[in-house]
């Protein structure tokens, strides 16, 4: 079984930060980790081939420093890694991102399944995944919180807001998952240290014989008019002492306010 898992390097939540004047996200000196979802991906990927055999290979799209997530992602078990990176890709949108993601997996030639966090943690739009799919022309099953593989078939148990549905599909297929899938494995030393002597392959679009049309801004669609932080400026209350007391002001508090 071959599967391919297509990560994504994000900034650290914690440490994001928004530039006043141009109301863009602040990435220098801001620590980049894996997309959170896109562990999942990764772990569920590797316990399907330790389950059935077969090759785990993990993609990203980014500039070089997006081998770090990369070797991350080999330190916790996936065989081979790829790093697409161009200067024609810059300022894509997840439409041009999504082309030059199948287009790399066009190259990288047969599979039986590819894998996705739900949605990336900077972007938060999860159209991505599903563009892949519809790039590549197979089916996509997403929110996957549990799956088998039955022959050519992979059945998913999907995670709906307020059900659970049992969808079934033949392979090659996508699928996306959510965080309640699995645990992650947290690589040790020895893993990082291993996957530090392994080779990453880097393509550009022409080894992926990607359009530039199609990539980067010239392939965007898509305009960012203004990014801005929230604010937080509503009134608050603040309610101290015991917690038979607190709980009893909250709840008198709830009711004047004829919220309960």
């Amino acid at each position: 079984m071959n599967i391919i898992v297509c990560i994504k390097q994000v900034p650290d939540t914690s440490e994001v930060r928004i530039d006043p004047e141009t109301n863009t996200i602040i990435r220098e000196g801001v620590p980049a980790i894996i997309n959170p979802f896109d562990e999942n991906a990764i772990e569920e990927a590797i316990q399907l081939v330790e389950n059935n055999g077969g090759k785990v290979t993990v993609l990203t799209m980014g500039p070089p420093q997006a081998e770090t997530a990369l070797r991350e992602a080999l330190a916790m078990g996936a065989d081979e890694a790829i790093l697409v990176s161009d200067r024609c890709f810059a300022a894509s949108d997840t439409l041009a991102t999504s082309y030059v993601l199948a287009s790399a997996i066009q190259s990288i030639g047969e599979y039986d399944l590819i894998f996705c966090g739900k949605q990336a943690f900077d972007g938060d739009t999860a159209q991505v995944p599903p563009g892949i799919a519809e790039h590549l022309g197979i089916a996509q099953i997403t929110f996957a919180i549990g799956m088998e593989i039955d022959g050519k078939k992979v059945r998913v148990r999907r995670l709906l807001e307020d059900e659970f549905e049992i969808t079934e599909v033949k392979m090659p297929a996508l699928v996306t998952v959510v965080k309640q899938i699995n645990d992650p494995r947290r690589p040790g030393i020895k893993s990082k240290l291993a996957a530090k002597k392994k080779e990453i392959v880097v393509w550009d679009s022409a080894c992926i014989e990607a359009e530039a049309c199609l990539c980067g801004f010239d392939g965007s669609p898509t305009r960012v008019m203004r990014t801005f932080a929230p604010t937080h400026d509503h009134p608050t209350e603040k309610f101290e002492g015991e917690p038979r007391d607190v709980a009893g002001a909250v709840v008198d508090r709830l009711i004047a306010a004829q919220l309960v």
